[in-house]
């Protein structure tokens, strides 16, 4: 899943949209002005994934907040949402022109926004390029290919699944029930015990790199390479 982030001055419209992005696993960063957005956006790590900007707001509007991000090449491809109370055609007009990725009038539907939200990520997720090393660690997600210190692991597709899930949310806590979720789907009708398991296994398979799987107590799992 994704790191969004949501920037609007209404704190009721941040927790609304968060409670929804949430049941799809994101990770959901917070802003009440645009200064307060543009340096999250320019310090978070994991990265922002996507920016859900408010236009109306306090010492830098979204307008303003959009064109410095198109303007610097570290954020000029980073997606970005309009979310405002404005629906004349002109301000839509200018956000998307100006480089925004959707542009949503309030009031909305959050799952009609969620569904956007997932519309958007679908289109600029980045392609797996090849290896990604961690420590003994390898996985290749072009090939499908899991090693440990250069021995193939096999692993079941979705034991496969799950580490991928971990290390695109490397450094995060993740719930049990945003794994289950994630991975098994919403339709999935185990419990959570499922997760305890397959992650069982994994570390097992994974031999001394499994203990980057790390156990948040009482919550859920971090990946920490």
């Amino acid at each position: 899943m994704s790191v969004i982030l949501i920037a609007d001055d209404e704190a009721r419209i941040r927790r609304l949209v968060s409670d929804f992005l949430k049941q799809d696993g994101h990770t959901i960063l917070e802003a009440g002005d645009g200064q307060e957005a543009l340096a999250i956006i320019q310090e978070a790590h994991p990265p922002v994934e996507l920016a859900i900007l408010d236009v109306m707001m306090p010492k830098m509007d979204g307008f303003a907040l959009l064109h410095t991000l198109r303007a610097e090449e570290a954020t000029q491809a980073l997606p970005v949402m309009m979310l405002t109370a404005r629906a004349e055609d002109g301000d839509q007009v200018l956000g998307l022109e100006g480089g925004a990725d959707d542009y949503v009038t309030k009031p909305f539907s959050p799952l009609v926004l969620a569904a956007r939200v997932r519309n958007i990520l679908g289109r600029t997720k980045k392609i797996p390029t090849g290896n990604e090393v961690y420590g003994d660690l390898e996985i290749n997600e072009k090939s499908h290919v899991v090693k440990v210190s250069e021995e193939p692991v096999v692993l079941t597709p979705k034991e496969y699944e799950l580490l991928i899930y971990f290390k695109s949310n490397k450094g995060i806590a993740l719930s049990r029930e945003s794994i289950l979720n994630s991975v098994w789907g919403y339709d999935y009708f185990g419990d959570l015990r499922t997760v305890d398991t397959h992650v069982k296994k994994l570390r097992a398979k994974l031999g001394k790199c499994g203990t980057m799987i790390e156990t948040v107590r009482g919550y859920g799992y971090r990946f920490e390479a």
